[in-house]
C-alpha cells in the first residue's frame, strides 16, 4: 500500500514538474506568429527543452481580465498591443517588469536605455515596432495609383470598397489626419468633443463603402479576393502577401500609425519564472534582430538595429524613407480613453 502511495506520489509529482516545463505563448497568429515561432520560441523551447504551446488571439483583455479575475489563468506569456498592455497593467492583470533584473543586458551592458523610447512600460517589454498602413492591389487602378492616406478617403477619383479594422484605434486618427488636422494636434483634437464629431463625420463619408475586418489574415485576402480596392492593414501581412505569395499589392505609407507590442505576463501565470525567462530570452539583442529577417517588424532595441539584414530594412515601418509623415499610436492615451471610444464606435457602427 505504501508502495502504490509512494507510486502515485512520485506520479504527481512528474506531472507537476512537467507542468512547470510546459509554457503556453499566446500571440496574434499568421504571419509575427510564424516569424516568432523561427526566431523565439523554437530557439527557446530547444535551448531549455521547455515544451512550448502556442495559442491565437485577436487582442483586447477581455480574456485576459476573466481569467485572472476566476483565479483560473491559462497563459503564460502574451503578445500584446501596447494601449492593451497598458489597460491591463493598470487594472493589475499583469505582472510588473524590472528591467534591471527581468531583462539581457545589450553587449555594451546596457539595459532600459538600449530599448527605443515608448518601449518599456511597468508590464511590458518592447517585442516589435508595426505599422497599420493603407494597403492597395495595384491591379485596382489604371492610370495613377492612390498614393496619400488623404486618397483612401476619396471614393469619387478611387471608387471601389475600403477595408477598415473593426476598432476606433487607428480609424479615428485617419480621419483626422486626412481631414488636414496636423500630425501633432490629433490626439488634443480628440480630446474634445468637435474633434471626434470631426473624426467620426470624416468616417461617414466611407462608412457605406466599408468592409470592417476584424483578423490580421483579413485584409490580404479582401484585396486578393478583389471584395476591396483599398484595406487598413497591418504592415507585416501585406510584406508576408508581398514577399512570400507574390501578390500584386503595395503600402501607402503616408500616415501610418505605428505601434509596439510587447510582451507580458498575466498575474497568477501558471509557470510565472519560466515565463519571465522566456521574455528574458524573446527580447535579447540577437533574437530581436533574427526576428526581423522573418517579418518586416523591427526590433525595439538599439543594439538590434545594425544587426538587422539590408535586404529587410526597406520594408521596415521604421525606415527613414516610410517613416516621414508617421504617427505615433498614443497608447497611454487609448488606455484612458479607449472603453468610452469602444462604446461610441460600436453606438455609431449600429446606425
Amino acid at each position: 500500500m505504501k508502495k502504490l502511495a509512494l507510486v502515485l506520489v512520485s506520479g504527481l509529482t512528474s506531472f507537476a514538474v512537467m507542468a512547470q516545463e510546459n509554457l503556453t505563448v499566446v500571440t496574434y497568429g499568421g504571419s509575427v506568429a510564424a516569424a516568432q515561432q523561427q526566431s523565439s520560441i523554437k530557439p527557446y523551447a530547444d535551448k531549455t527543452g521547455v515544451k512550448i504551446r502556442t495559442e491565437d488571439y485577436s487582442g483586447g483583455i477581455a480574456q485576459l481580465k476573466a481569467q485572472v479575475d476566476s483565479k483560473k489563468v491559462a497563459w503564460d506569456v502574451i503578445d500584446m498591443e501596447m494601449p492593451d498592455a497598458v489597460r491591463a497593467c493598470n487594472a493589475g492583470l499583469l505582472e510588473r517588469i524590472n528591467p534591471a533584473k527581468d531583462l539581457a543586458p545589450a553587449p555594451d551592458g546596457s539595459t532600459a536605455t538600449d530599448f527605443l523610447p515608448g518601449s518599456l512600460n511597468d508590464c511590458g517589454v518592447g517585442a516589435y515596432i508595426w505599422s497599420t498602413a493603407v494597403a492597395y492591389n495595384t491591379n485596382a487602378f489604371k492610370g495613377q495609383p492612390p498614393a496619400t492616406l488623404a486618397d483612401f478617403f476619396d471614393l469619387k477619383k478611387y471608387p471601389g470598397k475600403r477595408g477598415l479594422r473593426k476598432a476606433p484605434q487607428a480609424n479615428l486618427e485617419w480621419a483626422l489626419l486626412a481631414d488636414g488636422v496636423p500630425r501633432d494636434q490629433v490626439y488634443a483634437t480628440l480630446e474634445t468633443d468637435e474633434g471626434l464629431q470631426r473624426a467620426f463625420k470624416k468616417l461617414d463619408s466611407i462608412k457605406s463603402q466599408v468592409i470592417w475586418w476584424e483578423a490580421g489574415a483579413q485584409p490580404p485576402q479582401l484585396l486578393a479576393d478583389g471584395q476591396v480596392t483599398m484595406t487598413s492593414a497591418w504592415n507585416g501581412r501585406i510584406w508576408a502577401a508581398q514577399a512570400k505569395e507574390k501578390q500584386p499589392f503595395k503600402i501607402i505609407w503616408d500616415g501610418q500609425m505605428y505601434d509596439i507590442d510587447v510582451w507580458a505576463v498575466p498575474v497568477g501565470a501558471p509557470n510565472k519564472a519560466k515565463a519571465m525567462d522566456f521574455l528574458r530570452f524573446a527580447t535579447s539583442t540577437q533574437i530581436m534582430a533574427d526576428q526581423s529577417q522573418y517579418i518586416a517588424y523591427g526590433p525595439t532595441r538599439k543594439s538590434s538595429q545594425p544587426l538587422v539584414h539590408a535586404d529587410m530594412k526597406s520594408s521596415m515601418p521604421t525606415d527613414p524613407a516610410n517613416f516621414a509623415t508617421a504617427l505615433q499610436v498614443n497608447s497611454e492615451w487609448w488606455g484612458d480613453h479607449a472603453d468610452e471610444l469602444n462604446e461610441r464606435f460600436n453606438a455609431w457602427l449600429a446606425k
